[in-house]
């Protein structure tokens, strides 16, 4: 007795499914993540890989089963059938599609949104995106240096307290790194694990961009707009800084480094190259002040 055509369509269906569950699970090329809102761009790159596994397959599949299937047999020679108008295989090959992008758009724009991509331009001072509550365990450093609630993911996002401001600047072909706190200049960007770093950033010449790939965050830096990118690190490591917008002759080599660190190296990075404040002091009566 043959087996349905519909009953190997759903089986065949529901092992397309499975591989791409377990693909979008398990097969991620993404370098490892170093900070609080990599998890969040993971889980959209995990549901992307299996969609995208499906349909490879699905279509694959589809074409090898035709040319197998349809083949000219030995001794044809007239041309194929002439099958045209199948309504119910034109709605469910419209659908599908209509709705896996649907599905998608409203993902990323959720994640999009979260991350502080829809903010005004110029408007650093509203936004804020609460972690799932699955990721509240990845900063557990933020509580204790915030006073507010761990929730900031990424960008154009306002200074929390007990966040490390830094000052960047890009120029061709370079990032440099100002700590106004300590008044430290460095030509790579060193931050503790745990706490939250804001960057002012900033271009001098053309349009550059800050990537950073462990952290999942790009932004560009463009002359004459500032711009403001939040992230908190969670894992101890180097990790490459990479201009991800082409800026001259010059622009693959303009690269630097950002080093998490332990707090407490990070506290003697910071106590061996911090500048004293200056000191005021006070005049004798008759005397000019200093």
């Amino acid at each position: 007795m043959p087996i349905p055509a519909s009953l190997i369509t759903l089986l065949a269906g529901m092992a397309l499914v499975l591989i791409g569950l377990w693909v979008g699970q398990n097969v991620v090329p993404l370098p490892v993540d170093a900070s609080a809102n990599a998890p969040v761009f993971d889980a959209l790159f995990r549901v992307l890989m299996t969609i995208g596994t499906i349909l490879l397959l699905g279509i694959i599949g589809l074409l090898v089963f035709s040319l197998i299937r349809f083949r000219r047999r030995p001794g044809e020679v007239g041309d194929g059938v002439a099958i045209e108008g199948n309504l119910p295989l034109e709605i469910l090959w419209t659908a599908i599609p209509a709705i896996v992008i649907l599905f998608v758009g409203i993902y990323s724009y959720d994640i999009y949104a979260r991350m502080g991509g829809m903010n005004t331009l110029g408007d650093h001072g509203a936004m804020h995106s609460a972690l799932p509550t699955e990721q509240a365990s990845v900063v557990p450093a933020v509580a204790e240096v915030s006073s507010g609630p761990a929730e900031r993911v990424w960008g154009g996002i306002a200074a929390t307290d007990g966040s490390l401001p830094v000052e960047v600047t890009a120029l061709q072909f370079a990032f440099v790194f100002h700590y106004p706190e300590g008044d430290i200049t460095s030509g790579e960007l060193r931050v503790p694990v745990g706490r939250p770093v804001e960057l002012r950033m900033e271009a001098r010449d053309v349009i550059h961009a800050f990537w950073v790939p462990q952290f999942r965050l790009k932004q560009d830096v463009i002359p004459g707009q500032p711009t403001l990118l939040s992230f908190t690190p969670t894992r101890a490591g180097r990790y490459p800084i990479v201009c991800a917008e082409l800026c001259g002759p010059y622009h693959g080599g303009m690269r630097s480094t950002v080093v998490v660190e332990e707090p407490e190296a990070f506290d003697l990075w910071w106590s061996s190259n911090a500048k004293p404040a200056p000191t005021t002091v006070a005049s004798a009566p008759g005397l000019p002040t200093a």
